[in-house]
């Protein structure tokens, strides 16, 4: 009768051990890989031993209190902006009211006194007026709800912001240059969105640029993108992060002056976004960049 030397049966039983262990390190690395990468499902705990069983464990409880943060996270949020929708909605009338009650007062036989409060009053409730409309906007924008999307012109809609605002580039005394390709670069976006975007951005750069600097924006094509860069030189210490710049109420001044409610840069990444696309902000030194990229339409699509 043939037998197994039992060194053969010892060697045969660690290698099968190291195989199983070998095989469930794999599993609980790629447990660990998806949970950084945050596309990890819940797992059953691994029960073919005692240590990895342990571990398992430990994992699915960090996944838990992951999925239990995110979901408190996403309901404080919904909650933050039905508020502001809410809130948003509820002044608008009364604001409404008001302004048409401060024209009126204008149309009045007024004391030169009286009518430097109107014009006060006036500039103040159209600035309230402006808060109210972009924190509407703003919370319309992070709801999640689709918005409907079209083949767009990069090139073209940029011309038209500068047509637009050609005024205010020449009040504000800043020089622009501006790179343009040739061709179309169509990109399948919001119009009125991201012509809200392009605002936001330009507005911004106008306003806190330096003095005799100028602004500098061009649009580059890869194969796959186009993306839209706007760069200048700040007039003010950039004391904060491209993350915090981007956050609601967040000023690139740290003030609170007469112009501005610290929304611009907030609607101008939720705006971007919902539309598909990605806003990415650059600090270094006293350079500030800002960069919208979305993937290209293909020319002949729909």
């Amino acid at each position: 009768m043939f037998t197994i030397p039992a060194s053969i049966l010892v060697l045969v039983c660690f290698l099968y051990w190291k195989f199983q262990a070998s095989r469930q390190l794999r599993i609980l690395f790629r447990q660990i890989y998806q949970i950084h990468d945050g596309t990890a499902s819940r797992q059953p705990p691994l029960k073919s031993s005692a240590m990895f069983y342990s571990i398992s464990q430990q994992l699915a409880g960090i996944f838990d209190s992951i999925q239990t943060s995110v979901a408190r996270q996403i309901a404080a949020e919904r909650t933050k902006m039905e508020l502001v929708t809410n809130v948003s909605h509820d002044l608008k009338t009364p604001l409404t009211s008001i302004i048409s009650y401060i024209n009126l007062l204008g149309d009045e036989e007024l004391s030169d006194t009286a009518r430097d409060y109107v014009r006060v009053l006036d500039r103040k409730s159209q600035r309230l007026k402006s808060i109210v409309s972009d924190l509407f906007d703003l919370a319309k924008a992070a709801g999640g709800t689709e918005i409907p999307k079209e083949k767009l012109d990069m090139v073209m809609l940029v011309n038209q912001i500068f047509a637009d605002m050609d005024d205010r580039i020449a009040e504000s005394g800043k020089e622009l240059r501006v790179s343009l390709p040739d061709p179309p670069v169509y990109i399948l976006a919001n119009g009125i969105y991201l012509y809200r975007v392009l605002q936001n951005l330009l507005g911004n750069a106008l306003k806190y640029s330096m003095e005799g600097t100028r602004i500098f924006f061009s649009i580059e094509t890869t194969q796959n993108f186009a993306c839209m860069e706007m760069k200048n030189v700040s007039a003010v210490e950039m004391d904060f992060t491209a993350e915090e710049i981007t956050e609601r109420f967040t000023r690139g001044d740290k003030s609170r002056s007469e112009e501005g409610n610290g929304l611009g840069l907030a609607i101008a990444k939720s705006f971007t976004e919902v539309c598909g696309g990605q806003l990415a902000i650059e600090i270094d030194g006293d350079i500030f960049t800002a960069r919208v990229c979305f993937p290209r339409c293909d020319e002949q699509a729909e």
